[in-house]
């Protein structure tokens, strides 16, 4: 599920929670991090305020994906180096984990909204290119600032207070644009494999994207609430200790 990634990844090139309490990464790891992280919110930036002007030009939401595909597919495929940072042993998370959630939305960039021309002037794009943009605005942020121990509390209350409205908003644009995909697929056999071929192998993406669909309702429960005892987690103790105040 793509919009995971978004809220339940510790592809934390931060420390994060969980991981207040082991030895963060090296002087030079660290300054690698940093400018990763701060690269990465750049570029989302870039795609927000190339999805303002887009918007403020035409006056009409329809059709402004292609105002940023180009740096959309070129910062989210940048994720990819979430998965070899946990690799290396630079972040501390799951290589398997992060690879699954920085890959599904690869998948959808790539494989479907790429792939899938007739989709991308879909108003589901937009829904989920949004949500994306500032999730990932704050996330990298949230990062950035962690490295540097100056994390300020906005930034934190945002990142672990936007998934609610953010990851169901992602997760329906997603859906949708993937169901929108699929008359298509359907009609040009894209990424099939038939029989007879020398492999003697078969692959139906249709139906391939259809699993897809149904896998978002077991995961989507579960990281969604995952997300709301970290977010207790996190700031419960403040906003307790503001009560007593």
């Amino acid at each position: 599920m793509s919009a995971a990634a978004a809220g339940t990844s510790k592809a934390a090139h931060g420390p994060d929670v969980a991981s207040k309490k082991r030895k963060g990464p090296g002087a030079l790891a660290t300054a690698y991090l940093v400018i990763y992280n701060v690269v990465m919110t750049a570029g989302w930036l870039v795609i927000a305020v190339g999805l303002a002007r887009a918007y403020l030009a035409r006056g009409s939401y329809h059709g402004l994906y292609y105002s940023i595909e180009k740096p959309l597919k070129f910062f989210q495929t940048g994720a990819i180096l979430e998965i070899l940072h946990c690799a290396v042993g630079i972040v501390p998370s799951s290589v398997v984990l992060t690879g699954f959630q920085v890959m599904s939305r690869v998948f959808l960039t790539w494989a479907v909204t790429h792939s899938v021309r007739e989709v991308q002037s879909e108003d589901s794009v937009l829904l989920f290119v949004t949500a994306w943009t500032v999730t990932e605005i704050i996330r990298y942020s949230f990062y950035t600032f962690s490295l540097l121990n100056h994390l300020p509390y906005l930034i934190k209350w945002a990142r672990y207070t936007f998934f609610f409205v953010l990851y169901p908003m992602g997760v329906t644009g997603e859906l949708l644009t993937i169901y929108a995909a699929l008359p298509f697929v359907q009609k040009t056999g894209l990424y099939s494999v038939t029989l007879p071929n020398k492999y003697n192998f078969s692959f139906d993406y249709y139906t391939f994207l259809i699993l897809v669909m149904f896998s978002y309702i077991p995961l989507f429960p579960q990281l969604y609430f995952h997300m709301i005892r970290q977010r207790k987690k996190v700031l419960g103790q403040v906003e307790d200790y503001s009560k007593v105040e």
